[in-house]
């Protein structure tokens, strides 16, 4: 079972919370056990496919080699975000073409998706030809991560098992999934890697769950503070998968761009939270209307000379919760997503 530490600091209505002796503080890898558990235990049903390395990290594949499919990436999502998320998929009449979304919802938004689901976690082995480069997510990153925004949310867990999710079409080296191990301070048989291609459907589910991720992305980097936001929910269509990496990436970056609502709910000023709504839509970026796909081949494939402000929902809402008023600001913009998601006439 996931060990719990008994002093965690985290973020939880506002206030830093400690846990006091005796008592348990929020665990990201404690939340999401039973979903890991659960998911290997029904990998046929799910299409998945579950191995183990050499070392013992046992690998789930979400759609490299085996199908997967929409419940196993809605899963995926769930654990993803530490267990501290819950993610449907309905029908919706929002858009003429693109009846289905993905829904996410959390009352510990922060911790949930900085804290887990942010894929901030840079992975490399090996040069050249045979490097491998990724970026891994999930409860993991709450281990052993070296990255500085942890800092800032007073965070980290401890656990003697713990799970990460990798965006990518092949299987991570065992050197690389056995160093993953040692930064979590776990032994390989108690680390589970879960890769989802996006241009798989479970890799598109995982990939537009993170609506609610970006949104907070963006207000963390438009400064404002982390400690009065209360809750919040989101949703963005599902895209079609597509055939390969570049148009599928696309388009999952799509569904939120163009057709992404996220609602926060805050305390604080109605001037803070009229001036967040203002500033967290995608439109508020200069590299706004275009498809993902056409503005990353515009900057000659280089992610980092994308405006960073472009992650985030198309419309949003901002309730102020002292006051009760609700702000908005954004539109959804189907235009685009069809021109993206490759819509027939």
């Amino acid at each position: 079972m996931t060990e719990v530490v008994n002093k965690v600091v985290f973020l939880q209505t506002g206030k830093k919370a400690a846990a006091r002796k005796g008592k348990s503080a929020v665990s990201v890898n404690a939340m999401a056990a039973p979903l890991v558990k659960s998911l290997i235990k029904n990998a046929a049903a799910l299409g998945l496919g579950v191995s183990r390395l050499k070392n013992g990290v046992t690998v789930v594949d979400a759609g490299i080699d085996v199908p997967g499919g929409l419940e196993a990436g809605r899963l995926i999502t769930e654990i993803c975000m530490g267990g501290l998320g819950r993610v449907n998929i309905r029908s919706a009449k929002v858009f003429a073409r693109w009846s289905w979304h993905v829904d996410v919802w959390s009352g510990s938004p922060v911790l949930a998706c900085l804290g887990s689901q942010y894929a901030g976690w840079s992975l490399s082995h090996g040069s050249g030809r045979e490097a491998f480069n990724a970026l891994g997510s999930g409860p993991a990153r709450a281990l052993g991560s070296k990255e500085t925004l942890f800092h800032e949310l007073k965070y980290r867990d401890r656990a003697s098992q713990t799970v990460m999710i990798i965006e990518v079409d092949k299987a991570p080296p065992a050197e690389l999934a056995r160093k993953i191990a040692d930064m979590c301070g776990v032994r390989p048989n108690a680390l589970t890697l879960i890769l989802t291609p996006t241009s798989s459907l479970a890799g598109s589910v995982q990939v537009v769950g993170r609506v609610l991720e970006v949104a907070l992305h963006k207000l963390h980097a438009v400064g404002f503070p982390l400690t009065d936001v209360v809750d919040g929910a989101a949703s963005a269509p599902l895209c079609p998968p597509a055939g390969d990496s570049l148009t599928a990436m696309g388009r999952t970056n799509d569904a939120v761009i163009f057709g992404g609502h996220a609602h926060l709910y805050v305390r604080g000023s109605d001037e803070d939270a009229a001036a967040l709504a203002q500033k967290l839509p995608s439109n508020s970026s200069r590299d706004f209307g275009r498809p993902f796909a056409q503005v990353f081949k515009e900057v000659n494939y280089d992610f980092y000379k994308i405006d960073p402000m472009l992650f985030s929902p198309a419309r949003v809402a901002v309730t102020a919760l002292d006051s009760g008023r609700t702000f908005h600001a954004g539109r959804l913009h189907e235009e685009l997503l069809d021109r993206s998601f490759g819509a027939g006439k």
